[in-house]
């Protein structure tokens, strides 16, 4: 991975009269990705969660970009991770406070550049209260503005069943998914021979979610040294790059479409 992503909707490569320019034109959209720096187990690097959320932030963006004047920032890369703070190491968290007021500043200054819509794509799974924050206080501050955020994993769901090599569960923190999407995408940073023990344990709450392909309906907090030994609560054994790949273009596409959308009601 470079410092600074050289596409083409790349606000970072960009400089400032060539922003306002995109920014000022009808229907903009700014994109931000959103992650985390924490453990994912023995495997898996800890920049996992902020380099998926760019990348498929990126993805979308690009599908568009001859029909949407769109433009993506670099990740947020440090989130909220107070789970993970525990004998694994390897994590550096913000509290919800500041996550929100990071996403809050982001935004403001963002949009202020002149862009008509605003999307939070989140690639960490306690980002999301900070996440729906941001988009409420966004919203309610600017509101000629389209301000939305989402989870980019939750949007696999409607097809998880048909590609899963896992049982139910084995798509959580460090499983299938994400190691599939890192092999596709990033497999210099994957080690699959230092795998070693993985487990997942259930939610004793039938409303909680399955793994990361749901949002559940309940909400529990655990430390996640409670779920597992390594740090891992999924199943990474039988994650593929092809998988990853499907996986990718399937979230490219769902994004294409949300950015349509989200360009023809502002434009």
């Amino acid at each position: 991975m470079t410092p600074v992503s050289l596409s083409d909707v790349s606000w970072a490569a960009k400089p400032y009269p060539e922003v306002r320019d995109i920014a000022a034109e009808d229907g903009s959209l700014l994109v931000v990705p959103v992650g985390s720096l924490e453990q994912h187990g023995h495997h898996l690097p800890t920049v996992t969660d902020s380099a998926l959320a760019e990348a498929v932030a990126r993805l979308g963006a690009e599908r568009v970009a001859d029909q949407v004047p769109v433009l993506t920032t670099p990740v947020v890369w440090s989130g909220h991770s107070p789970m993970h703070l525990n004998s694994f190491g390897g994590t550096l968290s913000l509290t919800l406070e500041q996550m929100l007021g990071v996403l809050d500043g982001v935004g403001r200054t963002g949009v202020e550049n002149g862009f008509d819509g605003l999307l939070l794509v989140n690639g960490h799974g306690a980002n999301g209260p900070a996440i729906d924050g941001a988009v409420s206080r966004l919203g309610s501050s600017y509101p000629s503005v389209e301000v939305a955020g989402l989870t980019y994993y939750h949007l696999v769901s409607d097809f998880a069943d048909d590609l899963r090599e896992s049982d139910t569960g084995g798509m959580s923190h460090g499983g299938e998914l994400e190691t599939s999407l890192m092999l596709h995408l990033f497999p210099e940073l994957v080690q699959m021979d230092r795998i070693g023990e993985w487990e997942h344990k259930d939610m004793p709450y039938r409303h909680a979610a399955p793994d990361m392909t749901e949002s559940g309906k309940i909400n529990v907090y655990r430390s996640s040294d409670r779920y597992s030994e390594s740090g891992v609560e999924g199943d990474p054994t039988v994650a593929s790059a092809e998988t990853g790949e499907m996986i990718y273009e399937h979230v490219g596409d769902e994004l294409e479409a949300l950015l349509l959308e989200m360009h023809e009601f502002v434009a």
